[in-house]
């Protein structure tokens, strides 16, 4: 049987759904090259179009409420570093509007264009939001002195862009407080374009064990985070109508340099009041909810209710794409409804860490329900099929969208999704495992690919197979199939291009910004190979001297290679005279565990201050050099440090994840 395939303007026959004929060979009949980039499948533009038909896009109600009290915004054509480079491009998503082109998901369209307005915008007399230069959203309050910065943004170059706006447009005020809603770095990375001294003796407030958490996330998994992540945000990716046109959570992940300030004070659990700088909050913690550290607050003076991250304008992921620690939907969405109990009937505003605020008591009650109904919702979905049997994929193919999602746009599924959403449910519950027992030890892709691709008959077969299911605008099979060849290292060029345009086309029909960002740059490397850019790195070392030094030693045990250390165990002493610290790393063939006493027998020890370790840590000095300025004594073997520190290994960032 010949199915036609348009490949641009080119018709192509391909052979498929029948036995090869008898004089053509399948290991050398010919394979039509893939689709070029930038190719629409009929498949999508029909399942684009459908989705289109059943969603009321032209409500313009969050087009009035994005736009609301529009002050000003920033006129030049970037945000550049201190050394001239872009961190951020003014204007990259002006090209967000109007129809969707049939390469987007016109629902990820619409919030694209909504995340994508810019600049100061007033949501109450005294009450500013600067939104559409970061991933998030800095808030400002106008106390009797100065400004409370509420969320630093991700980055020093955007926050000091965004606080420059205000002050040139409302008038410079001095920073009187800055409080972080939460412990991820988008809202903490920005404080020095604030407070480019640090605190001071301006307060700097979190919620409880926000420093902890803020450095663990980032230090210990940091490498393998932010090399996801540039998959997740689309980091590699051109802004145009074929690669990245938002990140569903607010526009885009700008580059530039992570700070942090550790706080000043962390609040405790329940409900704290307090006056800042003569404005009254009323605090109420939620860690553990889209945080493990985390609070929102009530602003009795403006009626106006903070959800920070808990609630926003999107269905957030339950288990983010870049990998975290998955997140308790059953405590998310008791937390929303205490909030809404609480504040709901008081609230006339309600505004967060991202996207825009929304108005009237009414329109606060109906999101904050939808927010509650959509966590709990697929928690309880998720349980209720695995307890009726389901394994992790069953139950996620099992959900279905909730009646309201057709009217709330602000509940779908820009960032988080219900089917990974669903996922993320079971393993909180099960772990990775489905409860098959074949699943449980199963072949690593690069062998067990090998098997499929001979057991299929051969790589030619299983291209024709990938081809077919493309044809038939099957493409969650054709990219199983075609992935098999590309980590059996076979099919070459033409598999990549094949499983390229797959991911193109499941790029184009996915409604999450996250899951678009990484079918696209996967095709991207696919096609191009890796596209090493600038990335924001949440481990920089600005946070690194924000560390605890525990957990920084437990960050090298995490680089430590111990084949590369001789078999005899050993302890090494580090006395750090600033921080009156001391430490013992007992180095073996299998660990380098860190415990705060000294050995009363060690191979050597160091006497340093952290300001010293640190410039090791970053390379920004050598052992040696050290040595010779004294920053570093060395009392015993200098081998047995030498060993150590030569174990450490520094991950390269840029490793493959869509190839082996």
């Amino acid at each position: 049987m010949l199915r036609t395939l348009l490949l641009g303007s080119t018709l192509i026959l391909v052979a498929c759904g029948s036995p090869t004929p008898q004089n053509e060979n399948p290991s050398t009949a010919v394979i039509p090259a893939a689709p070029a980039p930038g190719f629409v499948s009929a498949s999508t533009k029909s399942a684009n179009d459908d989705l289109a038909k059943r969603l009321p896009l032209s409500d313009q109600q969050d087009f009035e409420d994005a736009s609301r009290g529009f002050l000003a915004a920033i006129t030049a054509p970037a945000i550049r570093d201190d050394a001239g480079n872009p961190v951020w491009e003014i204007a990259q998503y002006d090209f967000v509007q109007g129809p969707a082109p049939q390469s987007v998901n016109p629902s990820l369209w619409r919030q694209g264009e909504l995340v994508a307005k810019h600049g100061l915008f007033e949501v109450s007399p005294g009450l500013y939001q600067i939104r559409g230069y970061d991933l998030s959203v800095m808030t400002l309050i106008e106390g009797n002195t100065g400004w409370i910065i509420i969320d630093p943004l991700t980055n020093v170059e955007t926050a000091k862009a965004a606080l420059k706006l205000a002050n040139d447009t409302l008038g410079e005020r001095p920073v009187s407080a800055m409080l972080y809603t939460h412990s991820h770095a988008d809202h903490f990375g920005g404080a020095k374009g604030i407070l480019p001294d640090g605190a001071g003796d301006v307060p700097v407030i979190a919620p409880q064990h926000f420093s902890n958490e803020a450095v663990s996330e980032n230090v210990l998994a940091g490498n393998h985070m932010t090399r996801r992540a540039t998959l997740m945000f689309g980091s590699t990716l051109p802004r145009s109508a074929t690669g990245h046109v938002s990140s569903g959570l607010g526009p885009g992940l700008p580059r530039g340099n992570v700070s942090l300030i550790l706080p000043t004070e962390e609040l405790g659990a329940g409900i704290t009041k307090k006056t800042i700088d003569g404005i009254q909050f009323e605090f109420m913690d939620m860690g553990g909810t889209e945080a493990p550290s985390e609070f929102v607050f009530y602003l009795p003076d403006f009626k106006a209710l903070h959800t920070a991250e808990v609630v926003s304008g999107t269905f957030h992921n339950v288990l983010t794409l870049r990998g975290a620690k998955s997140r308790n939907t059953l405590a998310w969405s008791q937390g929303i409804d205490a909030m809404l109990a609480e504040y709901g009937a008081k609230s006339e505003i309600t505004l967060a860490s991202h996207h825009w605020p929304k108005w009237g008591t009414e329109s606060v009650q109906t999101h904050l329900k939808n927010q509650r109904d959509i966590y709990h919702y697929v928690h309880d979905a998720t349980l209720r099929a695995a307890n009726g049997g389901a394994g992790m994929v069953e139950a996620a193919e099992a959900m279905e969208e909730p009646e309201f999602l057709s009217e709330d746009f602000g509940a779908r599924g820009y960032y988080g999704t219900l089917n990974h959403n669903s996922k993320a449910v079971y393993q909180h519950y099960f772990g990775w495992w489905s409860g098959v027992p074949a699943d449980y030890h199963k072949l690593p892709p690069e062998q067990s690919s090998v098997k499929y691709v001979a057991a299929m008959g051969g790589t030619n077969a299983v291209l024709r197979t990938g081809i077919e299911a493309f044809e038939t605008g099957d493409y969650r099979w054709a990219a199983e199939v075609l992935n098999h060849l590309i980590f059996a290292k076979e099919g070459g060029q033409p598999a990549k291009d094949w499983l390229a345009a797959t991911y193109e086309q499941m790029g184009y029909q996915a409604e999450s910004g996250a899951w678009r960002s990484y079918y696209l740059t996967g095709a991207q490397e696919l096609r191009v190979g890796l596209v090493a850019r600038n990335a924001t790195n949440p481990g920089s070392a600005d946070v690194l001297r924000s560390v605890p030094t525990r957990t920084l030693l437990d960050a090298m045990a995490v680089r430590f290679d111990g084949s590369k250390v001789s078999k005899t165990p050993k302890s090494i002493n580090f006395i750090f005279t600033d921080t009156d610290e001391v430490f013992t790393v007992e180095v073996n063939r299998s660990t380098a565990l860190a415990r705060p006493s000294l050995s009363d027998n060690p191979a050597v020890t160091l006497t340093l201050t952290r300001t010293a370790f640190n410039k090791l840590l970053g390379q920004q000095a050598e052992f040696a050099d050290l040595m010779k300025t004294g920053e570093i004594k060395l009392d015993g073997n200098p081998l047995a440090a030498r060993d150590y520190l030569t174990a450490l290994e520094t991950p390269e960032l840029w490793f493959n994840i869509v190839e082996p």
